[in-house]
């Protein structure tokens, strides 16, 4: 076989194919040079792929982050702007935070998916930046798309950028400023340090109210203790300065059924017992079938079930618990039985409640009625049921086995609290990293600014190509400040001449100054970023564009996406032994060459072999083996 006549299954290399077979035939026409082996395979793809390769689509997954960078890229600032997310299932979410919109626009390209996720990581780690994150990312993209363009090698650049961003973290952690050395009061600190992540939110006109509340609730916590003591409960109505902050647990009042009006609502010092036990009657029914020969006999059996339920109860009030909480229904009869002795009960609570209950009043969650003791019951210093606008709200306050704290929101609109219930959890999550890492940086664009002044004067220090990507690094530092304005309503590039003036001349704490529109000292102004929240930011949108820069081959497959994609493409089997041979891809044939399965021509049973036979409807025409 010559060059010029391809094998089955194997492509020749392009040279070859293009040479009409000259390649190969030039050898002699055996298809190899002295001294040498066969030339390897090329096995094709499956039929369907899809592969795009090459400078063309690096440029193609750098212009789908634009994309998706363009479309937050004005929610960033304290003047930025919010958007409303229609989704299929009609939930409509309006906000600015860049982790919430990024899950909300469900990016689908496998490049840009990069950015959500550096995006949600960021959200998990600090909580605050998520917007920052991408657009770094995104502008670090943006300035190497020239250079990819002109034929530099994306590695060259991935160099570049990692020696830039060791560079830019060694700067951050010299300019910082450590809480403890300031000597203020940290708890100061820490509340400006809220109120500056508050400032870019929706709730950004009460962010003193809700910097104090913030930070009461993490100083409460224990350092040890996770976010799960924290719990938010939105009650709609009322304003923003409603909202409120109780310490210990509180939630909603659950489904109650009648009887529960005359329960006793407030306890000093009161015994709770958490049970997961369904009391009802319904409950003690079985899918069983009983068989009675009289009157008597079934009355014996409803008996036997308000036996088992009042035994339950008799147990339960004979613990010396006053208040009774189950994860599980708490039937009408349970509810008057112990409103009839003074006690409180609540069914259906749930689950995170539940828990937090149980580690903040040290109680013991219980399967079953038996062996209530007195080490399985919480204890707290009150309990009270109160209104909180339209709603009935059970507090637990005076937990002295965990801290705990319940943030109630109060709101005119669903959306609106949501919103802030997303701002509180950024601000909470910074002020606790805060804590962990006490060192403070200026915002509004101060630190980014000073980085691209200290690498552009960095970059004149190193020879050859990475002088311009350095140089480009610190470029796109700027899109920071340079959007904070743009989104503020001031010009972009008189704001940047000033700030890059300021900080040639040593005012390294210079930033935008959104209230007056101008230029300010921001850490003077209190505008202050926790520096572990900056770090992660710039590691994180570096490697991302680095990743990026990496893939130049994007290989897809469509038919593999569909639900019935099979082994093969167009559903036909491989010939030999096996499942699924034969011409008609279908029954457990060998699949000989030469002869096939006729389906039944009547029936839409298809036998496919003649072990099915004996299982064919009447009338059905019986399996013929014709040959081919």
């Amino acid at each position: 076989r010559t060059a010029a006549e391809p094998v089955a299954g194997v492509a020749l290399p392009p040279t070859d194919q293009h040479m009409g077979g000259r390649g190969m035939a030039g050898m002699g026409g055996h298809g190899m040079m002295p001294g040498m082996g066969m030339q390897p395979q090329i096995v094709l793809l499956r039929e369907g792929t899809d592969t795009s390769q090459g400078k063309p689509q690096l440029i193609s997954n750098i212009n789908a982050c634009q994309a998706v960078v363009d479309v937050v890229r004005t929610t960033l600032g304290p003047r930025g702007m919010d958007k409303l997310i229609h989704d299929e299932n009609g939930t409509v979410t309006i906000s600015n935070d860049g982790a919430t919109l990024m899950k909300k626009l469900q990016v689908v390209h496998p490049a840009a998916n990069t950015l959500v996720q550096i995006s949600m990581s960021q959200d998990a780690e600090v909580g605050d930046g998520t917007t920052s994150v991408v657009l770094l990312a995104g502008e670090f993209l943006r300035e190497a798309k020239p250079y990819i363009e002109e034929g530099v090698h994306p590695q060259v650049i991935i160099k570049a950028y990692r020696q830039a961003v060791a560079l830019a973290t060694a700067k951050i952690d010299s300019l910082a400023v450590n809480l403890e050395q300031s000597g203020g009061e940290v708890r100061a600190m820490l509340e400006k340090s809220a109120a500056t992540s508050l400032s870019s939110k929706l709730v950004s006109g009460h962010k003193q109210f809700f910097a104090k509340m913030v930070v009461d609730a993490v100083l409460s916590l224990d350092q040890a203790q996770g976010l799960d003591m924290l719990g938010t409960k939105k009650v709609v109505g009322g304003s923003l300065q409603d909202s409120m902050l109780v310490e210990g647990v509180a939630f909603k009042k659950t489904f109650s059924y009648a009887g529960f009006e005359q329960m006793t609502k407030h306890f000093k010092a009161p015994k709770i017992v958490l049970l997961n036990v369904e009391l009802e009657l319904k409950a003690e029914r079985d899918n069983a079938e009983v068989r009675v020969s009289d009157v008597t006999a079934y009355q014996a059996v409803v008996d036997a079930e308000w036996d088992i339920i009042y035994d339950k109860l008799a147990k339960i009030v004979a613990s010396g618990a006053n208040i009774v909480l189950s994860k599980l229904a708490i039937g009408d009869l349970a509810t008057q039985y112990f409103a009839d002795r003074g006690l409180f009960c609540a069914g259906r609570v749930e689950d995170g409640d539940l828990k937090r209950v149980a580690k903040a009043t040290g109680a013991a969650v219980q399967t079953s009625c038996n062996d209530l003791s007195q080490g399985v019951l919480g204890a707290c210093g009150e309990f009270e049921e109160r209104q909180v606008g339209g709603e009935r709200f059970n507090f637990f306050s005076g937990c002295d086995k965990a801290s705990t704290c319940t943030f109630i929101l109060r709101g005119g609109a669903e959306q609106f609290i949501a919103e802030a219930e997303r701002s509180l959890h950024d601000a909470i999550m910074n002020t606790r990293r805060l804590l962990r890492h006490p060192s403070v940086i200026a915002g509004g664009g101060a630190i980014e600014m000073e980085l691209s002044a200290y690498l552009r004067d960095e970059s004149r220090k190193i020879y050859g190509k990475l002088q311009l990507l350095i140089g480009a690094y610190a470029k796109a530092l700027e899109v920071i400040p340079r959007q904070v304005a743009s989104n503020s309503g001031m010009d972009p590039t008189d704001v940047l001449n000033k700030l890059r003036m300021k900080h040639a001349r040593g005012g390294k704490w210079f930033g935008v100054d959104v209230i007056e529109n101008g230029v300010c000292d921001t850490f003077e102004a209190f505008v202050w970023e926790a520096t572990v929240m900056k770090r992660n930011a710039l590691l994180a949108a570096t490697e991302a564009a680095c990743l990026i820069l990496s893939v130049d081959e994007t290989v897809r497959n469509p038919a593999s996406e569909k639900p019935d994609a099979g082994g093969m493409p167009g559903g036909k089997g491989m010939m030999g032994k096996g499942r699924g041979g034969g011409r008609f891809g279908r029954g457990r044939g060998r699949g000989r060459s030469g002869h096939r399965r006729a389906p039944c021509p009547s029936c839409p049973c298809r036998p496919a072999c003649r072990r099915r036979r004996a299982s064919q409807k009447p009338g059905c025409a019986p399996s013929r083996r014709r040959r081919g």
